[in-house]
């Protein structure tokens, strides 16, 4: 026996074949001429024992007799006796026309091909779409009835089932297949698709929340998820039992799930928090369409739709069926399938294998180019305060990862090094001498860069000053404040001013702080460093929302406390938890490969919290740290004495609770 098989290298049609070749027949697949490498890798990888039955016919779905030539048309003839139609655009965001030309056009082309090669039956793979978003029951024998048929999907596909129905010349059987999913048994699909486009949701509740918080989330209607390797073998089944001619079989759940009750499944599969609160999102058919609309044209309100879906990878048309409308009967596919052991296994018992196969191979994040060379590589990255510290060690950094590093310090033998071992690793880096808490210094910078490199594709602003000493004794220092200010935020502002306009008319580029965990957690004795940084910390969030349709992205980064020349004078820090300087330098890496608008630790996060919500117990805190670890000899105008390093238990134990935090 032999087959004729349309879109056998989709995912149904793969499993379909699988099939096929246990019943010893020939399979002749549909191939495009640019698929043959594709079609030639999966006979390899899947059918290997059964090359010779698996037989690639060149052809195209959108032209008159598939694209097959008359000389393989004669070939077939009179051997083919199955043709199966599986090929289709399965997408609700493809166009319209595409939808025409190869769900309609291209079932069309498949029934003359059939009439052709003498085929005895013809096999269409319609939808549950064809019943459109009709309300009720929709039994097997009904068409006509389908309603509400504007989305290119639904009508494509109800008017593709409409031509077999009407002029398909040999006789035929229909199936409409709920939506599939992946492999039962193995978890394989080969895209994101219905429900897997809100498993990005479901993770993300995952690192966000522990799996016992109770989460709120909407009802919806019943979804009728079926899992391919059960279409497969029902279709097979069908297709190969007599006297079931010109009939129409729903392969779908009997009993379908809600959508909140399906998302439930998935977030126990994922170990993430429950939807225990769900509301039925009927509830909102109540708002006037007219308000509805009107909300929805906001751009604000689009834009920050569009912001979050596309963040999760849900595509909008997606949102128009929450509320599906539509259950189906299955009493023909029941009796055709009776005494087969087919049927639809519960989603209880495999939805973990769909969640692990999507997290292991599906998963966005799986495809990120997590490489920083990916992100810099032959890009130009201006860093300041490149000299030591978090500078240096982010510029040596940068060099390796291949991108051209704007090296911009004080001291220039010390910068002249850091060029030198970028260059002896291979790098590229250009040196530019610059006290940058001169502003007009700092400007000349901006426009000799601009000059020389064109527009910088990295800003890291690092270069900074640190003074660790209460009000106390700070009566007299107003200095003290004007020097942290003219350098963490003015010097940083003029970098910023300077070659944001390249940046902006490029459409491209990223602004990174490096500011403090003190800005978060109200650090004492560090008001003057604090203030500075709080400052810049506020110009970027300003900054961001300006610039957020350009492309010019702006990331804050409240730095623990690091191991630099910057706190050496206060030796106490010498036996406190801190990080190094590459530990630092990695953090700005994953600042340029995500682009977040902040990256803190979770220390620093929750200081801020605690400050909003309990900012008196924070005080309390902070003050009973404040007269725990006393001004360094150098903040009192002293020299250091012996006893200037040592740390008690109390002091230690505090340190290594608040880990990271400026004392």
């Amino acid at each position: 026996m032999a087959y004729f098989v349309t879109g056998g290298t989709g995912f149904i049609g793969r499993n379909l074949i699988d099939q096929l070749l246990k019943r010893r027949g020939t399979v002749h697949v549909l191939v495009r001429r640019g698929s043959k490498k594709k079609f030639n890798a999966l006979v390899a990888e899947r059918w290997s024992d059964d090359r010779k039955r698996v037989v690639a016919v060149s052809g195209d779905l959108t032209r008159p007799f598939l694209g097959v030539s008359k000389g393989d048309r004669e070939k077939l003839g009179g051997k083919i006796k199955h043709v199966f139609h599986l090929a289709a655009v399965y997408d609700l965001s493809a166009s319209s026309e595409d939808q025409e030309a190869v769900n309609i056009d291209g079932t069309r082309n498949a029934m003359q091909f059939a009439e052709a090669v003498g085929a005895k039956c013809f096999h269409h793979t319609s939808s549950i779409a064809a019943a459109g978003l009709y309300q009720g029951l929709f039994r097997e024998d009904m068409f006509e009835e389908a309603g509400n048929l504007d989305h290119p999907y639904f009508r494509t596909k109800h008017d593709s089932e409409g031509l077999v129905r009407r002029e398909c010349p040999i006789p035929w059987r229909i199936y409409r297949p709920g939506m599939v999913v992946g492999h039962s048994e193995t978890g394989e699909i080969d895209k994101i698709d219905g429900p897997y486009y809100f498993f990005k949701l479901i993770q993300k509740l995952r690192k966000m929340l522990p799996p016992w918080v109770p989460t709120l989330g909407l009802e919806g209607g019943r979804v009728n998820l079926v899992p391919v390797d059960f279409v497969a073998r029902a279709m097979d089944h069908i297709a190969h039992k007599p006297k079931l001619d010109n009939t129409c079989f729903h392969l779908t759940d009997p009993n379908p799930k809600r959508i909140g009750e399906v998302m439930n499944l998935f977030a126990e599969a994922a170990h993430a928090p429950l939807m225990s609160m769900r509301v039925d999102a009927r509830l909102f058919s109540f708002i006037p369409q007219p308000i509805k609309q009107g909300v929805g044209m906001l751009p604000p309100v689009r834009r920050i739709i569009n912001q979050v879906l596309g963040d999760l990878g849900i595509p909008r048309d997606v949102l128009n069926f929450f509320n599906y409308p539509t259950s189906f009967d299955t009493r023909e596919t029941d009796r055709a399938l009776k005494g087969s052991g087919i049927e639809v296994p519960r989603l209880e018992d495999y939805a973990w294998v769909l969640w692990d196969y999507w997290e292991r191979h599906l998963d966005p994040d799986l495809f990120i180019d997590r490489s920083l060379s990916g992100h810099v590589r032959g890009r130009v990255v201006l860093v300041t305060g490149a000299s030591s510290g978090i500078g240096k060690a982010t510029a040596l950094m940068m060099g390796e990862a291949g991108a051209h590093v704007i090296l911009v310090a004080r001291k220039e033998s010390e910068l002249l090094e850091v060029k030198t071992l970028i260059e002896k690793n291979g790098g590229k880096a250009s040196a530019y001498t610059c006290d940058l808490a001169d502003v007009e210094a700092a400007e000349k910078l901006c426009t000799r860069v601009v000059k020389d490199h064109g527009a910088v594709d990295v800003l890291v602003n690092n270069a900074g000053r640190s003074i660790r000493r209460s009000i106390n004794l700070s009566y007299d220092r107003f200095h003290d404040f004007e020097r942290c200010m003219s350098l963490n935020y003015f010097g940083a502002l003029k970098m910023i001013l300077g070659l944001l306009p390249a940046m902006e008319q490029r459409r491209s580029g990223h602004i990174i702080n490096i500011s403090s965990i003190g800005v978060l957690t109200n650090a004492p004795r560090f008001s003057a460093y604090v203030a500075s940084k709080a400052a810049l910390d506020a110009f970027s969030r300003c900054a961001a929302s300006e610039f957020n349709d350009t492309g010019v992205a702006f990331t804050t980064i409240n730095m623990p406390l690091v191991r630099t020349p910057m706190i050496a004078p206060t030796k106490i820090y010498d036996s406190v938890p801190t990080i190094t300087p590459e530990d630092a330098a990695d953090m700005v890496k994953q600042a340029v490969i995500y682009r977040p608008q902040r990256i803190a630790t979770r220390l620093g996060i929750f200081g801020q919290v605690l400050h909003g919500v309990a900012p008196k117990i924070s005080e309390i805190v902070m003050n009973s740290a404040y007269r725990m670890f006393p001004d360094s000899a150098a903040a009192r105008g002293e020299r250091p004495g012996k006893d200037e390093r040592s740390v008690t238990q109390e002091q230690m134990a505090f340190a290594h609770l608040m880990r990271g935090i400026h004392w």
